[in-house]
């Protein structure tokens, strides 16, 4: 639902609605931080604060340390500079702060969104339970989801350069945003977006190296894609709690572990990629924020490294879509949202009995809310006349239009 008019909301002790979600998230980052800091399990955030400092001890980012954690570092080195602030705090003052960074970072990007804050109120409160599963593992997918929403409002709303930086910033660590470089076809100044990507990759790219040096720095992107390349090739597997994609599902259904990736992100990409061809539909915000939804949920939903804290991604691609509807409510959009919360959000969870788990897990079966709203959003981005509907709804007026994009944030 796009509108420029304010919505009314009554106060509770001195608060609204939607700024009661916004202390519900800090809430939730609060208590996943207590939780797993006086337990002493941590073990992700500590992988993160100790990538500064590996970095800055010119250790391989890559390689395992059991004397300091279990698992391996998978995030591109300019990660290490972006931990930096929370790292070189004392250790439960950065890890608190890091979860409420997570936190800050994705409600400020709902609050960018051209919606009121009722549709952002209820957008939030569908997503929460996601949000509490990636700040239950101590996740950056928060962030990374922010990054993504962020980026396409900024280049709708012209600031393509602070729009690159977050798309390249994000790539350079977790690469699900680069799919936000599709976002160039809704800029108004294309040249404009392709210097600030040439700019911000080269700055960084050079950034790791003020604390280190450039042959250690080259090395370590050298070591990045190695260790991507084999945590690609261990994802795809029959059951565990990863490999929760497209692929995923259907190499489980099949119970056969050797069917490939690409003829799969092949078909995606492809999928993803028509509605941008249709150029006349750019004139629709609708269309954009749907554009906008796809890419949200085919970061993840075509990703093999997919598994339960990630979902706060596809989540909000979901939610966005079916809560930027004029009847949100509709019986399959209710029923999608039900199936958003319990069996994506909680479906993994204790919420479920173990052999309920166990299905769930085998088959993958968190992805599939996510991968059906994807294949409705792609329908309708390939073949409905966003145009049409607009002027029917009366939503087509320019003035307005610009008007609710410059107020947005």
């Amino acid at each position: 639902m796009l509108t420029n008019e304010k919505s009314a909301t009554k106060k509770f002790l001195y608060l609204t609605g939607y700024q009661w979600v916004w202390v519900l998230y800090f809430a939730v980052a609060t208590y996943c931080w207590q939780y797993k800091y006086f337990r002493q399990i941590d073990n992700n955030f500590i992988i993160f604060r100790q990538v500064y400092y590996h970095l800055r001890a010119g250790l391989n980012l890559y390689s395992l340390y059991p004397a300091e954690y279990y698992d391996q570092n998978h995030y591109g080195p300019i990660f290490s500079m972006f931990i930096a602030p929370f790292a070189i705090l004392p250790k439960s003052i950065g890890f608190y702060l890091w979860q409420i960074a997570n936190a800050a970072a994705f409600l400020i990007a709902v609050n960018m969104l051209p919606l009121t804050n009722r549709i952002k109120t209820l957008v939030l409160l569908f997503c929460v339970i996601e949000f509490s599963n990636t700040s239950h593992y101590l996740q950056s997918n928060a962030i990374i989801a922010a990054f993504m929403i962020s980026s396409f409002v900024l280049v709708k709303k012209g600031k393509d350069e602070w729009a690159t930086a977050l798309i390249v910033l994000g790539t350079f660590i977790k690469l699900y945003p680069v799919i936000g470089f599709a976002f160039f076809l809704f800029s108004k100044n294309k040249l404009r977006f392709i210097l600030s990507t040439v700019i911000w990759s080269v700055v960084f790219f050079l950034l790791p190296m003020t604390i280190s040096s450039p042959g250690y720095v080259v090395q370590c992107y050298h070591d990045w894609f190695t260790q991507l390349t084999l945590k690609n090739s261990m994802n795809v597997t029959l059951g565990g709690t990863i490999d929760w994609c497209v692929m995923g599902v259907a190499r489980r259904l099949a119970g056969d572990p050797t069917i490939p990736n690409l003829p799969f992100l092949i078909a995606g990409a492809a999928i993803f990629a028509i509605p941008l061809l249709r150029f006349k539909q750019f004139a629709s915000s609708k269309f954009c924020l749907q554009v906008l939804a796809s890419a949200l949920l085919v970061a993840v939903i075509f990703s093999t490294g997919a598994e339960h804290p990630t979902f706060i991604i596809a989540t909000a691609g979901a939610v966005i879509y079916i809560m930027m509807q004029d009847k949100p409510f509709t019986p399959f959009n209710i029923t999608m949202l039900v199936l958003l919360m319990v069996v994506t959000g909680l479906g993994p969870s204790d919420a479920f009995p173990k052999f309920l788990r166990d299905w769930i897990e085998y088959y993958a079966v968190k992805a599939w809310p996510c991968i059906i709203i994807w294949a409705k959003i792609a329908y309708e981005l390939i073949f409905k006349n966003f145009i049409v509907e607009n002027t029917t709804l009366k939503l087509r007026d320019t003035v307005r239009e610009e008007s609710l994009w410059a107020k947005s944030g």
